[in-house]
């Protein structure tokens, strides 16, 4: 590997060097009655002052790690330097050895919103032309309902977990409604002397507003758009929330805090043997196993949510490379424009039943005043479905940048799924480079270690000889509960709060809760209306 070559080339400068200052020394040990070489590696490490390092090897230091019956080059002040040492170069380790796959996720993370953000705002220009080419008597207005609406989207597709679909549709319609009322159903009743009938009313547009969803001016249309949008975005939204999870993942990692017993462990197995002269002497590949999983068991703990978080993400990666034009974001998108045209059409189709609907509606609020109960009240009208026109895909589909994004993706990220459970594997492949018939056992110069390798997991660690590690970091424990709660979410793609509303076959709206009786007795009056007999119902519009 690439920071292994780099290694022995370090550790080559320091065996020249070394014979090239002391030939006589010949990089013995400390029982030749000589700490240069100590020295030397202790410089060229940049481990701390040089003069903590004596002369000649001493007897009688009260040393807590590297403990030697014999003379010892090492210091209490001199383990205190190597305790820094090792925890800040395996942090540095742990930063170089995530760093492509913190740069994929990074990299292909701002890609996705990039592309994202340049579809939907293509998208949204393109319903604000519906306006300004076929409805100019709204062009004007509506342009902050559509930019609105496709911020909702943008919000949603980056993954936020407060954004609703359903809401953002169901607030774009509220807003429509009262232009396409006043505009184009009812073109005269902006004039002052045409509304007086409804001067009772404090806010027209208000009332307008909260009425859309009773009064369904726009048929199943706003349906089909959400269910349209909620197929195609999913993807695109639960790979951003992933996404960002999985960075976060990579972060904390990055910045685990190491225990003392880890330190200690790192101490013994990198820099013991320094104590005695071997500079040079390799830990054992066990030695270094048995260290590093003890060290990172929190980061090992993370490895089979890990492992599902990747294969989460290639699925996700593969819907959007290979989606059909039925499921796909930017024909979705695209199709927004034709759903609101279609939302319109049908209100125009049916502008006089809508009108005296609005009217009843309005009526029925100035009788029950400042009732609690307002709220329950639903009109229900089998309205006529209006005809729709699907957006189909062209042959000649210019939008690739998406799928091949997506595609390259799925493949890079795949080589990753291990990557948190065999880390520790990873981070000793390095010492071990260099063949050699002897190792550093912790405690004194072996042909192979005698110690168990444990596993990686937490209840492995009670077995491990090396370290005494009992817990893991809590800031690892919130990333695991996050990452498989979030995972399972994603997994079975349930959505945060309820709905208050469902869809019947008419593609209207129903308020959970409605009492049976005020259902069919608002039913039967709009009845009256939809055939006619306005005279039932004059006293009270009177």
């Amino acid at each position: 590997m690439f920071r292994a070559d780099i290694q022995n080339v370090h550790l080559f400068r320091v065996i020249m060097l070394c014979f090239a200052l002391f030939p006589e020394a010949g990089c013995g040990s400390a029982d030749a009655g000589s700490c240069h070489e100590v020295k030397i590696a202790y410089m060229m490490r940049q481990i701390g002052p040089v003069q903590l390092v004596p002369e000649r090897p001493g007897t009688g230091e009260p040393l807590r790690v590297c403990v030697h019956a014999g003379p010892s080059c090492c210091t209490s002040k001199m383990e205190d330097s190597y305790m820094a040492a090792v925890r800040s170069e395996m942090q540095h380790k742990m930063r170089s050895y995530s760093f492509e796959l913190k740069y994929l996720i990074d990299g292909h993370g701002k890609a996705f919103q990039e592309t994202f953000e340049s579809l939907v705002s293509f998208t949204s220009n393109l319903t604000c032309s519906l306006f300004d080419s076929a409805y100019s008597a709204l062009a004007s207005d509506c342009r902050l309902p559509v930019f609105q609406l496709f911020s909702d989207i943008r919000r949603h597709l980056s993954g936020d977990a407060n954004s609703s679909l359903n809401n953002a549709v169901r607030r774009f319609y509220n807003d429509l409604f009262p232009l396409v009322y006043r505009r184009l159903l009812n073109p005269g009743i902006g004039r002052p002397s045409a509304t007086s009938h409804l001067s009772f009313l404090s806010n027209h547009d208000e009332c307008l507003r909260m009425t859309q969803q009773d009064v369904s001016p726009f048929g199943p249309h706003p349906r089909l758009l959400v269910g349209s949008l909620s197929r195609a975005l999913g993807p695109g939204r639960a790979l951003s929330r992933l996404l960002r999870l999985a960075g976060e993942v990579v972060n904390s990692t990055e910045k685990l805090t190491l225990s003392r017993e880890c330190g200690r462990g790192l101490v013994k197995m990198q820099y013991c043997s320094h104590c005695r002269g071997l500079t040079l002497l390799r830990p054992c590949t066990g030695l270094c196993h048995n260290v590093m999983k003890g060290c990172l068991v929190g980061v090992s703990e993370l490895g089979a949510p890990w492992g599902r978080l990747v294969v989460l993400l290639q699925r996700l990666a593969a819907t959007l490379a290979t989606s059909s034009n039925h499921n796909s974001m930017e024909l979705a998108l695209l199709a927004v424009r034709n759903h609101v045209n279609d939302a319109i059409l049908h209100a125009q189709l049916h502008g006089p039943r809508i009108t005296a609907t609005a009217i009843l509606y309005f009526s029925l609020k100035l009788q029950l005043g400042k009732r609690k109960d307002m709220k329950y009240f639903v009109l229900n009208f089998a309205f006529l479905r209006c005809r729709s026109f699907p957006l189909k895909g062209a042959k000649g589909d210019k939008s690739r940048s998406l799928k091949k994004l997506s595609r390259e993706f799925e493949i890079s990220i795949q080589r990753y799924r291990w990557f948190l459970s065999e880390l520790p594997e990873m981070l000793c492949e390095s010492e071990m480079e260099v063949e050699q018939h002897t190792c550093w056992s912790g405690e004194d110069v072996v042909e192979s270690y005698a110690g168990h390798v444990v596993g990686s997991t937490l209840k492995a660690q009670k077995e491990n000889p090396e370290t005494s590690i009992r817990h893991t970091d809590p800031a690892l424990k919130e990333v695991k509960q996050r990452l498989a709660r979030l995972t399972f979410v994603c997994c079975n793609g349930s959505q945060n709060g309820t709905e208050k509303y469902f869809y019947t076959l008419e593609g209207c709206f129903l308020r959970e809760h409605v009492g049976l009786f005020l259902y069919f007795a608002l039913s039967f009056s709009c009845w009256m209306i939809q055939t006619g007999i306005r005279k039932w119902i004059s006293p009270i519009i009177a």
